[in-house]
């Protein structure tokens, strides 16, 4: 997987469901369990996981994010439903926000476009100079959509795996850092 680093200058009865009622609102504390479903589902369908909802496996993603700053979470209310929201991070100037996501039945209906503008708002409002995010380098359509606000790839960041074998260090083996030596060695 590529992530691209920027900076600013399917089967769903909702499918064919028209958006008569798309509001952008603060994310709340019980809002949480359906913004990780969606977390979740969007970025697992994405990626095509079998088991979509099981992207991330038992992380707190959503709910660490807002604790974090309560007033920088959005939701976006389709017809009174929750399916989307966005978080921002400010250090001085400097920003960042996401993860932007949507509900897959809900996309391509200009809600990230919405989340976006209001994490743009945010952004002015705090005097914010310089704004990043980590999004897919091999998609055109969520480069596309940050374009539209002024963001450009600035950097491609390779995301390595490696799948563990059988060779793997048991647990009863220990690290010891060798005097000779400048890095870890194991032991057993």
């Amino acid at each position: 997987m590529i992530v691209c680093t920027v900076r600013i200058n399917n089967n769903s009865e909702y499918r064919n469901k028209v958006v008569t009622d798309i509001v952008i609102r603060p994310l709340i504390e019980s809002d949480i369990p359906v913004a990780d479903r969606i977390f979740r589902l969007a970025f697992g369908t994405f990626l095509g996981i079998p088991d979509p909802l099981q992207f991330f496996g038992d992380a707190d993603y959503i709910r660490t994010r807002l604790r974090a700053d309560p007033s920088a979470a959005f939701a976006a209310e389709a017809n009174g439903e929750l399916v989307g929201s966005n978080f921002v991070a400010n250090w001085g100037s400097v920003g960042v926000f996401g993860p932007l996501t949507v509900r897959p039945d809900f996309w391509n209906k200009g809600i990230a476009k919405q989340l976006l503008e209001s994490a743009m708002e945010y952004f002015t409002k705090l005097g914010t100079r310089h704004i990043g995010l980590f999004t897919w380098a091999h998609s055109p359509k969520h480069l596309g959509l940050y374009q539209k606000f002024g963001f450009w790839p600035r950097f491609l960041t390779a995301i390595m795996t490696k799948q563990l074998t059988s060779d793997a260090p048991k647990a009863d083996q220990t690290t010891t850092l060798h005097k000779n030596k400048t890095s870890l060695q194991w032991t057993g």
